[in-house]
């Protein structure tokens, strides 16, 4: 079995604020009766009160929220858990510090236009990250090569976004 062909345990759902991570988490797990997370409930509060200010995070910021999340990751593949997480993971060396190297820990880039993506932001409501924030991760994504993640359009429904996820990743339907 190849790398490729290995099921995933774990799914990552990868980008910038508003393309919509946590709306197909829900609905990925929720039709394969898997766990779900956000990532952002782990933020602590001090960097939760900094994204509300509209400052962008840096790394030193995010080290110990990733390591946190890398953790609960180990966690749920020791448990044989099948989650899905909503996490940005903006960077490279995020992505390979939340896997390990794992190769059950699947990412899925969900990829949108600024223009698509700042409008949903101005039109979501209740959410701690604004619109103000998007030119910040826009500037600081880094965006993986197909053999790191799959890369999925959102310019679409979230129906068929998952079963492009699906077939992707290979899940039975």
């Amino acid at each position: 079995m190849t790398q490729q062909q290995i099921p995933p345990k774990i799914i990552v759902l990868m980008g910038v604020s508003g393309c919509g991570k946590t709306t197909i988490a829900q609905t990925l797990a929720t039709k394969h009766h898997w766990h779900w997370f956000d990532a952002d409930d782990f933020h602590s509060p001090a960097s939760k009160a900094k994204i509300e200010r509209d400052e962008p995070l840096t790394d030193a910021d995010r080290l110990p929220w990733l390591q946190t999340l890398q953790i609960q990751i180990q966690q749920w593949l020791q448990a044989d858990r099948p989650t899905v997480l909503a996490c940005s993971a903006l960077k490279r060396n995020y992505r390979d510090l939340l896997s390990g190297g794992n190769p059950a820990v699947k990412f899925v880039y969900l990829k949108g236009s600024y223009e698509l993506i700042s409008q949903r932001l101005i039109d979501r409501q209740g959410h701690f990250a604004k619109v103000e924030l998007l030119k910040s991760q826009f500037d600081t994504i880094e965006e993986p090569s197909p053999d790191e993640a799959i890369e999925i359009d959102i310019d679409r429904a979230k129906d068929e976004i998952v079963r492009s996820i699906d077939t992707a990743l290979l899940i039975n339907n």
